[in-house]
């Protein structure tokens, strides 16, 4: 990052690792609210958070955000699951975390509880693709588009197991569904167009630049409950784009490249203690 102050002992790689065991128990249905909405009643309980940051350089604000993962643990948040898979009502993360960057990471799991609602509405079969386009909020710069293609590849059981046990009789394993995602992300339109988001024009500064980026994820989706039962992600993002003052003409300029890789697994509930 380009700024009229020169911090030459500033960082320009870091990483972070984050590890999170949740609990989710389900306290009911909800009943309509004004707005209209109805859905599930979920509790999330954090049984086990840990963070661990690494950097070429001093970064106190890394070594506070892994603090912070560690007292999410023990915490609970509770929220509104709609039936079109939309997340309302959240509330309890905001004493921990009150940063939406950081908090991210820590509810990236929700998309998992309804990967079901953002299939095609009218079913899908194996071998079938369809595509998705959404505006990104939040950025710099306007007009970002995430663009992604999927591929039904087929039905496999839902959780492998060795092959000396596949001949044994028993129940019929859980089948899901394997769905293959790939996106990109850039920006829409000419590459001279105004890039200035209206908050940022409210507040007299004027962005320009780029934002780009690309991954896939690998997807297992039971195909009796609807819950996503794995998931691998990764992605890399690019983006380089100047903010000014539009009253002082002062900028700052910033480069980066960011990679993500992210794995979800669903595991079954430990079975309650028996007596003896």
């Amino acid at each position: 990052m380009e700024t009229p102050i020169v911090n030459p002992e500033g960082g320009s790689k870091s990483s972070q690792t984050i590890n999170l065991l949740i609990r989710l128990d389900v306290l009911g249905l909800s009943p309509k609210n004004t707005d209209g909405g109805s859905g599930v009643h979920v509790r999330a309980t954090y049984e086990q958070s840990r963070a661990q940051s690494e950097s070429d350089a001093l970064d106190l604000e890394a070594a506070a955000l892994d603090e912070r993962y560690q007292r999410l643990e023990g915490h609970s948040i509770e929220f509104r699951l709609e039936p079109d898979g939309r997340v309302a009502d959240f509330k309890g993360l905001e004493d921990v975390l009150p940063n939406r960057d950081d908090a991210e990471p820590a509810l990236s799991w929700i998309r998992g509880l309804s990967a079901g609602a953002g299939l095609p509405e009218e079913g899908i079969v194996v071998r079938q693709r369809w595509r998705k386009e959404t505006i990104l909020t939040g950025l710099p710069l306007n007009d970002v588009v995430w663009r992604a293609e999927s591929t039904y590849l087929r039905d496999e059981p839902c959780h492998t197991t060795a092959a000396g046990n596949a001949a044994q009789a028993g129940p019929a394993p859980e089948m899901c569904a394997v769905i293959l995602t790939r996106f990109d992300i850039a920006r829409r339109g000419p590459g001279s167009s105004d890039a200035t988001p209206d908050e940022y024009r409210r507040n007299g500064l004027r962005t320009s630049g780029s934002w780009a980026g690309s991954g896939q994820s690998l997807d297992s989706i039971s195909i009796a409950t609807g819950l996503l039962v794995r998931s691998t992600q990764t992605s890399t993002q690019k983006m380089d784009y100047l903010i000014t003052s539009a009253s002082s003409g002062s900028s700052i300029h910033h480069t980066g490249e960011v990679q993500t890789r992210s794995e979800i697994t669903l595991v079954n509930a430990a079975p309650a203690a028996t007596r003896t």
